[in-house]
C-alpha cells in the first residue's frame, strides 16, 4: 500500500517537474518545489513524531525520495539528503532538538557530513572552536541549521591522532553560504554550495560523536532510531539516483509515441530499441526491489531485537551501491536509444542524463572498498589492519 505522503508527491508529479526548469537557471530549488516537498512531508519522514514527525518506516522514505526525483532530480537529491537529517536529529541532545524544532517543526537542517573543518575542544569541556570550509551542501539556501563533519584537533591546531571524527551542529547564523560556489554538470538545481565557517564555539551538546551513530545505543526505543547511520544516510541518495532512472523511463516512453523511423514505423515498434529499453527497465525495477528489501532486513533485524553485524552491514551498503550504479546503467542505455534530438537543451531526457551521472559520484556509491569488503567478510575472514570503509 502506498504511503500518504509518497501517494501526494505522486500526484502533485507533473506540478514538480514544472519547477525542473527555474532550479537548474537559479542554481537553487525553487520556492514552488520547496513548497511541494513541505506540504507532501517528505522532510519530516523520519523526523520523531513528539517534534511534529511522521516518523515511517525507511522503506517509505525511499519510496517517497524515489517519487519525488522522478519528477525533479534536484528536489528528489535534496529530499533524500536533507530528509535523512531528522533522523539523526532524533539522537541529538534534548536540548538541541527544541532549539532546532520548537518554533517551526518543519525546519530544514542541511550538512554536510565529511570532515572540512578542525574542532578545538576548550580546556573546560564545554564545547570546540571550529573553522572550516565544506563544499556540496545540498538544499542549503532553505535550511536554518547545518550539519558539519568535522575531525577533532589538538590546541596546536592540528588534527588529533589517532583521527577521530564527529558531526557538530551550527544555526544558519554561524555559518556564511559561498553563492557561487556551484557551478556544475547536474543537479545543478540543488544548490549545493559551500558553507564557511571561521573561529565559531559550538557547545558541546551540539555535537555527536560516531559511536552513536554506530547503532543500537538505546538512546530512544524505537527500531527506526536504532539503525546503523550507514544504513540510513546512504538509502536516500541511492533513492534518488533510482527515482531519477525512472523518470528517464517515463520521459523516454512518452516520447518515443511520437517518434518514427525512416520506415514510418513507431519506434515502440523497433524491435532493438524495445529490447534494449526492456532490459533496461528491468534493472531499474531490481533496484529499486532490492534497495527497499535491504532496507528492510536491516530494520526487521533491529525490531526483533537482534545485532546488525559487521557482515550485514557490509552486505547492505554493497547491495546499495550496487543499486545506484545498476539503475544508472539502465538509465544510460536507455539515452542511448533516444535519437540525436535527446541532446537538445530543451530535451528533459538530457537534464535527467547529467542528473543521474552527477550523483552517481557521491562518496557513498564509490564501489571499492565496499565491494571488496563484503566478499571478505562473508568469506569469514578479516579486513586489513587500517581498513576504512563506510558501513
Amino acid at each position: 500500500m502506498t504511503h500518504p505522503v509518497v501517494q501526494k508527491i505522486i500526484d502533485s508529479g507533473p506540478a514538480l517537474a514544472e519547477t525542473v526548469d527555474e532550479s537548474n537557471r537559479s542554481g537553487r530549488l525553487s520556492d514552488d518545489a520547496v513548497r511541494i516537498i513541505r506540504e507532501a512531508g517528505t522532510i519530516r519522514l523520519l523526523q520523531p513524531e513528539e517534534h511534529g514527525g511522521i516518523q515511517v518506516h525507511p522503506a517509505d522514505f525511499a519510496e517517497a525520495v524515489m517519487a519525488t526525483a522522478n519528477y525533479s532530480p534536484s528536489a528528489g537529491w535534496i529530499t533524500g539528503v536533507v530528509g535523512v537529517h531528522p533522523w539523526e536529529m532524533a539522537l541529538m541532545d534534548p536540548r538541541l532538538q527544541h532549539e532546532v524544532w520548537g518554533q517551526d517543526q518543519d525546519t530544514w537542517i542541511a550538512s554536510p557530513y565529511a570532515p572540512g573543518g578542525l574542532a578545538i575542544p576548550a580546556e573546560d569541556g564545554s564545547g570546540y572552536t571550529v573553522s572550516g570550509r565544506w563544499p556540496f551542501s545540498s538544499g542549503t539556501d532553505h535550511c536554518e541549521w547545518a550539519f558539519l563533519g568535522v575531525m577533532l584537533g589538538t590546541s596546536e591546531g592540528k588534527p588529533a591522532q589517532p583521527p577521530r571524527g564527529m558531526h557538530i551542529v551550527l544555526p544558519r547564523s554561524d555559518y556564511r553560504i559561498e553563492d557561487d560556489s556551484w557551478d556544475v554538470m547536474g543537479l545543478h538545481g540543488t544548490g549545493s554550495k559551500d558553507l564557511v565557517v571561521e573561529n565559531v564555539f559550538v557547545p558541546a551538546y551540539r555535537t555527536i560523536g560516531s559511536h552513536v551513530m554506530g547503532g543500537a545505543t538505546g538512546i530512544r526505543p524505537e527500531p527506526l532510531y536504532n539503525l546503523p547511520f550507514y544504513s540510513i544516510f546512504p538509502i536516500g541518495i541511492t533513492s534518488a539516483v533510482i527515482g531519477m532512472a525512472e523518470g528517464m523511463l517515463r520521459i523516454f516512453l512518452e516520447q518515443q509515441k511520437a517518434r518514427h523511423g525512416w520506415d514510418g514505423k513507431g519506434y515502440l515498434h523497433e524491435p532493438h530499441t524495445t529490447y534494449a529499453v526492456g532490459s533496461a527497465a528491468s534493472d531499474i525495477a531490481a533496484s529499486r526491489a532490492l534497495l527497499i528489501d535491504t532496507v528492510t532486513q536491516m530494520y526487521d533485524l533491529v525490531a526483533a531485537g537482534q545485532e546488525i553485524t559487521l557482515v550485514d552491514r557490509a552486505i547492505a551498503r554493497r547491495n546499495q551501491v550496487s543499486c545506484a550504479w545498476r539503475a544508472a546503467r539502465a538509465a544510460n542505455d536507455i539515452f542511448a536509444r533516444s535519437g540525436g534530438n535527446s541532446i537538445r537543451r530543451s530535451n528533459p531526457l538530457q537534464q535527467y542524463f547529467r542528473d543521474i551521472n552527477t550523483g552517481l559520484q557521491h562518496a557513498i556509491h564509490s564501489p571499492g572498498g565496499v565491494f571488496s569488503a563484503s566478499t571478505t567478510l562473508e568469506g569469514g575472514a578479516e579486513l586489513p589492519a587500517g581498513a576504512f570503509v563506510m558501513m
